[in-house]
């Protein structure tokens, strides 16, 4: 593997200071002086926290299923796990159901279960090929994908009018928090996903280069993709019960750390995880105040800068160039 840019360190360096810069800007912009440190602490600091804990989390992901699938273009829901949480939280939406437990919102409850549902779902139909293939894994999954989203649109369209807006505005995606309570919820699913992600960066690096060889090389081939299969799912899976889809940030954050600081996963997933914090919250940012007082769906502004990402990937061919000279 080949290192993209004279100085990945210095990449690394700069992905840091540009969250910082995130951060700064996140918290201040805009802050009125009347109330500040309650507006401050009880809304801007959660958001923020919110906003790092999934983009880094995201980025993570898209990373992890680009290595594992050896797809460019894999990102964070190819396999179906943001259609399952999506589906989750609309039927519990169209069923006007209230089961708030514990401090945790009951739409979220029905997305993450959603979620697992979709998770196991994939496993099962992979299974039953007698093995952990990625090709099976990425049909299964794009199949249970296409297949929720079919029973999302249905559900949707049965709803009223007031039920059908709430769905749409969830698929849109939102970091709209007031409290720690959603961070805390979200934490442990990031954490465990990204330290599996972390610990696995050797690995990920070989099943780049190949399945054979990373057998070859002493990697237990099917224990480390079921690994990351359900350390990712799981992490994406709470990112999403919380926040909603939000989409490309586990796309483009990957490809521009390749650009920058090479295919090695041991700079590629601290540059994943830093880039990833600090594009989801400058997007939020943006959300926030570009047409205030109204805010838009962070997911939004995602898409709007994903949507030419992916085609200028397509366009020049960055999408396999880099990923085959990583």
């Amino acid at each position: 593997m080949t290192r993209h840019g004279p100085r990945p360190v210095m990449w690394l360096a700069g992905a840091a200071a540009a969250l910082l810069a995130a951060l700064g800007a996140a918290l201040l912009i805009d802050l009125p002086l009347e109330g500040r440190q309650e507006i401050l602490w009880r809304i801007r600091v959660p958001r923020v926290c919110l906003g790092l804990t999934a983009g880094a989390a995201l980025a993570a992901s898209g990373m992890a299923f680009q290595a594992m699938f050896r797809n460019a273009l894999a990102t964070p829901y190819t396999l179906g796990v943001s259609s399952g949480a999506s589906l989750g939280a609309a039927l519990y939406m169209r069923a006007a159901l209230r089961l708030d437990t514990a401090g945790i919102d009951g739409v979220s409850l029905a997305a993450l279960a959603g979620a697992g549902l979709s998770t196991m779902l994939v496993y099962g139909l992979t299974r039953l090929s007698h093995a952990f293939s990625t090709a099976t894994l990425l049909l299964a999954g794009v199949a249970t994908s296409f297949s929720f989203t079919s029973l999302i649109l249905l559900t949707q369209y049965t709803s009223d009018i007031t039920t059908s807006f709430r769905v749409g505005r969830w698929l849109m995606g939102g970091l709209e928090v007031v409290g720690f309570e959603p961070v805390w919820q979200v934490l442990p699913f990031a954490a465990v996903g990204l330290i599996v992600v972390a610990v696995l960066t050797r690995e990920l690096d070989l099943l780049v280069v190949g399945e054979d060889l990373a057998a070859t090389r002493g990697v237990s081939v099917e224990h480390v993709k079921r690994l990351l299969f359900f350390a990712v799912s799981l992490m994406v899976g709470g990112v999403t019960a919380v926040c909603g889809p939000i989409g490309f940030v586990g796309l483009i954050v990957p490809h521009i750390g390749r650009l920058l600081v090479g295919g090695h996963h041991r700079l590629l997933a601290p540059f994943s995880i830093l880039g990833g914090a600090a594009f989801l919250v400058t997007c939020d940012t943006v959300a926030r105040v570009a047409i205030a007082p109204v805010e838009v769906p962070v997911g939004s502004i995602t898409a709007l800068v994903g949507g030419p990402f992916f085609l200028t990937l397509l366009l020049w061919g960055r999408a396999h160039r880099g990923f085959e000279a990583s």
